[in-house]
């Protein structure tokens, strides 16, 4: 599937969604945490070092304390709960 800059790979519905995407920042690679709570994961990614650098309507984009952008966002596959990771 491909759509403007990015190139997603095909795997099972309960499998990582791997998608390969042109980016205009320093970082070579582009991380999107998936979650079922954005203001909960933020918290937790920020009490880990990572800082918010934009809040848009749908996710949030952030900075690991390695200087990698990664964004936060909703849910985008079905097998979601059944595979997601728990943080307490």
């Amino acid at each position: 599937m491909s759509r403007n800059n990015y190139r997603m790979l095909e795997t099972r519905s309960d499998e990582v969604i791997i998608e390969i995407q042109r980016v205009e920042h320093e970082s070579r690679a582009h991380i999107d945490i998936e979650t079922d709570d954005i203001p909960a994961e933020v918290r937790r990614l920020e009490k880990l070092g990572a800082t918010v650098v934009n809040r848009l309507e749908r996710w949030v984009v952030m900075l690991a304390p390695t200087g990698q952008r990664f964004c936060v966002v909703r849910v985008q596959r079905p097998g979601f709960p059944t595979n997601a990771n728990r943080w307490n």
